[in-house]
């Protein structure tokens, strides 16, 4: 076969692969038996190998993946990936649904979904070709899995149809069940831990570095929600069927409902159907439909207003209570756990279980030996909610709460605002150190690699750290005596930490550990505030101003910067390079449109939508989301929404284009 012929013959093996593959996981209809696609696929991969220059990024060939290892490369989401809100109760539902109609007057449609147990993925297009897949992450970055993601089969690599030139499509990539067994059993014959169950199996075979690895353990994927600037539909439910036409696996289980009652009927027709299904799922998630209304809705700082997540009942066990232990965490909390009985509880064995805090241990009377009720729904660590009080014996002992931390002797506190008792020797009690360090290094914060829980004991039982601005002394030389450090690891680390001086300023703010002040709430004081130094200087009156934070996180805030142990770490982290101040990008420019409230609607040929609201807050204005009486413009571009701008006339809001918008700002 010459070159002409091989190239001939590959082009039409590629069209005849993916035909099959559409049949198979789109169509649900199969053509050929899997022998027969196994045949077509292992002559494309001959010809391939006998002419490399033929060998495509779209070409079937590339599902089985390459044993070459790569280091993940974090990616910015141009759309963040927030999550949802989660409820268990139909009265949440009922209210979600008030709330809906309170903002939007028109009628409107519900779309629900199961929710699939696996791990979320954005994947984006270009030109009906693959080019990336991104994980979730923290919501703002993710980490670029292309190469594990192109060995799942169901997963289109090229597009049929009238697709749009660029776009992304998330969702959920699980480990079928079937696979699942399959994968523990091969591994309980290689002598290896099992895995807990299907999601952990899968998020462990996402982070693989040797994508031929993951391309053996059978992952599967469902999409379900469509983005980008030029969308075939105004409405969710009906993108999601053309993306099914251009190959997209979208699940046929996709529900409209025209009312909340709808909505609860599909829920409890799936809370016992799902266990049919071939895949773990743990709830529906409950849509708008209608993007414009999504858009009018809006969003929290963490998730959507126009989409909520209905967890199914969590399953329960009756077992022992053996004893309680206490953990220390970071912030000095102690949280007692119970040691049980082993019990099985969906699908994994229970061993121990949260109690939480001394109010609901006496709440519950909780007693050594009893018989309690345990749960486990959406928690890692299981809980226990009651007792089974018809088992109690003589043998039933009332525990007493400790008064001293168990870790370091000194005696606990508790405020009266607290649920929880502290120790309050931070500086000196091991595992709050060595959880405030695990903390500032975890890929929220500073994603420093090479460093788990068992590297950072080590570092700290040899006297090699002992707070989170140690780290950045340490050399290699340090690391190589130690015990399972070898000197690539070694390497690893220094490398990491180095690298780790570039990490964005509201991060490293996030990753010094001030009690109460998580990722979000670091995002916006640094937005607000713009430098450490400003955050050390500002008052109560001050840090209130800021969106979201309360007296109570003002006050740690200020706490946190009055101990002078404290200010030492963080003028040692800014002498070694850390970022201590935004860049000048999100710094704001002018104070032209202060007061003003925007609202953005519509595609524009300037500026994506996210950019034009970028613009806005460097100019001092606000975004919002639904147009109200005190909105100073309507941004409109093409496809804007034809309620936004009759609701923009009716309330007399001004209505520009982005050529208007730029005068505005340039006055």
């Amino acid at each position: 076969m010459n070159f002409t012929e091989a190239k001939t013959r590959s082009e039409n093996l590629r069209k005849l692969i993916e035909r099959h593959n559409r049949s198979y996981y789109v169509d649900a209809n199969p053509a050929i038996s899997d022998f027969e696609y196994d045949l077509l696929v292992k002559e494309l991969e001959a010809i391939e190998k006998e002419f490399p220059k033929l060998q495509t990024a779209d070409s079937p060939t590339q599902r089985a993946g390459s044993d070459i290892n790569n280091e993940f490369v974090q990616i910015k989401h141009k759309y963040p990936m927030l999550s949802l809100g989660n409820t268990y109760s139909e009265n949440d539902l009922n209210d979600f649904d008030r709330r809906i109609k309170k903002v939007t007057v028109d009628n409107f449609e519900y779309v629900c979904e199961l929710k699939f147990d696996g791990i979320s993925i954005s994947l984006t297009y270009k030109n009906g070709i693959l080019q990336q897949a991104v994980t979730r992450g923290d919501g703002e970055k993710g980490d670029d899995v292309t190469a594990n993601i192109r060995t799942i089969r169901n997963i289109p690599l090229k597009l049929y149809g009238d697709y749009p030139e660029e776009f992304e499509i998330r969702g959920e990539i699980f480990m079928p069940r079937a696979s699942f067994e399959r994968l523990n059993k091969e591994r309980a014959n290689a002598g290896e831990t099992l895995f807990a169950n299907p999601r952990n199996a899968t998020a462990g075979t996402i982070k693989l570095q040797n994508s031929s690895q993951v391309a053996k353990r059978g992952l599967d994927c469902f999409l379900y929600y469509l983005l980008g600037e030029n969308l075939p539909h105004s409405s969710h439910y009906e993108n999601l069927q053309e993306a099914k036409k251009w190959g997209f696996p979208i699940s046929q289980n996709i529900r409209k409902c025209q009312t909340i009652k709808q909505v609860i009927d599909y829920i409890n027709y799936w809370s016992e159907e799902r266990k049919k299904l071939p895949y773990d799922t743990d709830g529906v998630v409950i849509k708008i439909n209608s993007t414009e209304q999504q858009e009018e809705l809006g969003f929290t700082a963490k998730s959507p207003r126009w989409a909520i997540a209905y967890k199914f009942k969590a399953e329960q066990a009756i077992t022992k209570l053996l004893s309680i232990d206490f953990q220390v965490g970071r912030t000095g909390a102690v949280t007692p756990v119970a040691n049980l009985q082993p019990v099985q509880l969906a699908g994994t064995t229970v061993k121990r279980a949260s109690l939480h805090n001394q109010e609901q241990i006496n709440i519950l009377d909780i007693r050594i030996n009893d018989m309690v009720i345990v749960e486990k729904g959406g928690e890692i660590i299981p809980k226990i909610v009651g007792v089974d009080k018809s088992y109690r014996t003589g043998n039933s002992k009332e525990f007493e709460y400790i008064t001293h931390c168990p870790e370091c002797g000194t005696k606990l506190e508790r405020e009266e605002s607290e649920a929880k008792h502290f120790c309050p020797n931070e500086n000196g009690c091991y595992p709050q150190i060595t959880g405030k360090i695990e903390h500032f290094i975890s890929r929220k914060a500073m994603a420093i690699d090479g460093l788990g829980i068992e590297t950072i004991e080590l570092l700290y039982k040899n006297n090699l750290i002992s707070n989170v601005a140690d780290l950045y002394d340490l050399k290699k030389e340090q690391l190589l005596p130690l015990e399972r450090i070898a000197e690539k690891s070694a390497e690893n680390i220094i490398k990491s930490i180095e690298n780790s001086k570039n990490t964005e300023f509201q991060r490293v703010l996030f990753a010094i550990g001030i009690r109460f002040v998580g990722e979000t709430t670091a995002k916006k004081i640094a937005e607000k505030l713009h430098s450490i130094d400003k955050i050390m200087m500002a008052s109560s009156e001050e840090l209130l101003q800021i969106d979201e934070i309360g007296e109570r996180i003002a006050q740690s805030i200020i706490e946190y910067f009055a101990n002078q142990k404290n200010k030492e770490i963080i003028q040692r982290l800014r002498n070694a390079g850390l970022q201590m101040e935004t860049k000048e990008t999100s710094v704001k420019i002018s104070d032209k449109l202060k007061g003003m409230s925007f609202v953005v609607s519509g595609t524009f040929t300037l500026y994506s939508r996210d950019e034009l609201k970028q613009i806005i807050e460097r100019h001092g204005g606000k975004n919002v989301s639904a147009i109200s009486a005190s909105t100073a413009y309507l941004i409109a571009g093409e496809k804007s929404g034809q309620t936004k701008i009759e609701k923009a006339k009716a309330l007399k809001v001004k209505i520009i284009n982005e050529n208007q918008f730029n005068e505005l700002i340039n006055e």
